[in-house]
């Protein structure tokens, strides 16, 4: 099969191409607004899932009604569309995904499709894994060490005043801002989200040539470095949270070569295939016939 034949007919002038472009922008961002306002409307309880950890925390370090306060009128406000943007995104990204898809898709040849199509599905299954893994591990393991530190200082001030006649010592609570520890919980499901896409970009610039599974083991150690960067900038100053995002982001990283190393294959196969490697080696007979 031909060139030709393998692409797919994408000579429209540039005009055109502009026009479908502008098309699907303005469908992704319609899509997007509506997915903001579908949360929105449903904001109130995408709210009270997010604070799910703090919340549990709370109750286990013996609050037994905790409560979240904010102190502007506009605060609840703005809380709520930040989570329905966020969450608008996340619903809407099929659709985006499909606009973003029909517009490159008439470009690519047949292979190049059926390497890049699995990567747009892989994507957001990723995010959502590591988005879970934060809301479910991480957060309340940083809630958990954050809380400690007052729910310790509660219990050295009632020793100190049951032991003291005079009554002495000031009882250390909670109470947390609806914005400021959301943001904690919307810090950790992004980052992690994202971190999960590192196979996905690896493997995809794997399969452009830009990397190879030699060149990322040889900048194993750079790599590493980078990592405790990362886990220091996006996650809160506890060492718990930076380990656990050290640990999963370098197991991602190998898992990133191991499918690098496997594309590699793949590709020197079909160059061999092909008839690009000639490294056969020479029999006797045919020494001699030469």
């Amino acid at each position: 099969m031909s060139a030709s034949e393998d692409i797919d007919d994408s000579a429209a002038p540039l005009i055109e191409h502009l026009a479908e472009l502008r098309t699907r922008l303005i469908r992704a961002v319609l899509a997007f607004l509506v997915g903001m306002i579908i949360c929105f409307s449903f904001g109130s309880m995408l709210l009270d899932f997010l604070l799910v950890p703090i919340e549990q925390t709370m109750r286990n370090l013996g609050n037994p009604n905790p409560v979240m306060q904010y102190t502007a009128p506009q605060e609840y406000f703005f809380t709520l569309i930040r989570i329905s943007m966020v969450g608008g995104l996340g619903l809407s990204f099929p659709v985006i995904a499909t606009q973003l898809w029909r517009f490159v898709a008439p470009g690519l040849y047949k292979n190049e499709k059926n390497a890049f199509l699995p990567f747009l599905i892989a994507s957001p299954v990723l995010f959502l894994v590591g988005a879970a893994f934060a809301h479910y591990i991480v957060v309340p393991l940083a809630m958990q060490f954050f809380l400690g530190f007052s729910d310790a200082a509660s219990v050295l001030s009632a020793l100190v005043a049951e032991g003291d006649a005079r009554k002495s010592g000031i009882d250390i609570v909670f109470q947390g801002k609806v914005n400021e520890s959301l943001d904690i919980t919307l810090k950790m499901i992004v980052a992690f989200g994202l971190c999960f896409q590192l196979p996905v970009l690896l493997t995809l610039m794997g399969k452009a040539g830009l990397v190879t599974a030699e060149g990322l083991g040889n900048v194993r150690k750079y790599a590493v470095i980078g990592i405790l960067l990362l886990a220091a900038l996006v996650t809160p100053p506890d060492v718990v949270t930076q380990l656990i995002l050290f640990v999963v982001v370098y197991g991602l990283y190998e898992i990133s070569i191991f499918l690098v190393s496997r594309v590699d294959a793949k590709r020197e196969a079909k160059l061999r295939a092909d008839g690009y490697y000639d490294d056969v080696e020479e029999t006797p007979e045919d020494t001699e016939e030469k």
